[in-house]
């Protein structure tokens, strides 16, 4: 079994509410061999007396948690980024099964999370967008809610199994995807240019850009690649700004 991949892979807890449900998250980590946990705004006190005696001999992962105040901050220097959800709410995308996805995460170069919403709502569109991948786990329809502790379980062991047959990756086959931080500027910087010529609306960019992400997604790009996208965007606003103004050019005409 290849230690190190799980090592890579960050649990990335949303606002999680229950100090039960932070502890027993750390012990299962503890458990299958993980040990980078973050919690984004939590609105529990990981180092409580309920916290601690649930993580027994996961204590270690507990008290080395990072604590952040947004999930944006949680998710830089990530390159792959898989999405927890119980339901598909709006988002148009596939969803896959923890044993269908999660191995992906397991490359020993990359910095790769998974991560997990808050127990009363799950991950709200805004933060599913910042995934490349989005996992659901199958259960019983007649009752398909698990809780938070239960859900990192299943995805954890899922993790574990696959790092025990994961075999090295040849260099020459790992592609160099772009990091979070790369790709969330592009998006800023391709919404600003799109708002400043008039192809976006304030009070409809949200969802637009929102199908330009999954486009996105789906092209998987490299750091070089949003560099060049980002230089056409360069040249957009350039231009843009020194197109003459409309007024003259109608003064031009006969």
């Amino acid at each position: 079994m290849n230690n190190t991949i799980l090592e890579k892979v960050r649990i990335i807890l949303v606002e999680p509410a229950g100090p039960l449900n932070v502890g027993s998250v750390a012990r299962v980590m503890k458990n299958m061999g993980l040990n980078q946990l973050i919690l984004v705004n939590p609105h529990c006190d990981r180092f409580s007396e309920e916290a601690r005696r649930m993580a027994v001999h996961g204590l270690d992962v507990l008290e080395q948690a990072t604590e952040v105040n947004s999930l944006p901050e949680a998710l830089q220097g990530c390159q792959r980024i898989i999405a927890t959800t119980g339901r598909s709410r709006s988002l148009s995308t596939t969803f896959e099964t923890p044993r269908q996805a999660l191995p992906w995460l397991l490359i020993e170069t990359l910095t790769t999370a998974l991560i997990f919403g808050p127990e009363d709502r799950g991950l709200n569109n805004d933060e599913l967008n910042y995934a490349q991948r989005f996992v659901s786990i199958p259960a019983n329809p007649d009752y398909p809610s698990l809780n938070l502790a239960q859900a990192v379980a299943v995805c954890t062991y899922e993790l574990y199994q696959a790092a025990q047959t994961q075999t090295e990756t040849p260099l020459s086959s790992i592609d160099e995807s772009a990091s979070f931080e790369v790709l969330e500027g592009y998006y800023q910087h391709l919404t600003a240019v799109l708002l400043k010529i008039g192809y976006l609306h304030p009070h409809t960019a949200n969802a637009r850009l929102e199908k330009f992400r999954r486009l996105y997604r789906k092209a998987n790009l490299t750091t070089e690649e949003v560099a060049m996208l980002r230089g056409i965007l360069r040249q957009v606003d350039w231009v843009w700004q020194h197109l003459p103004p409309v007024e003259s050019q109608q003064s031009k005409q006969p």
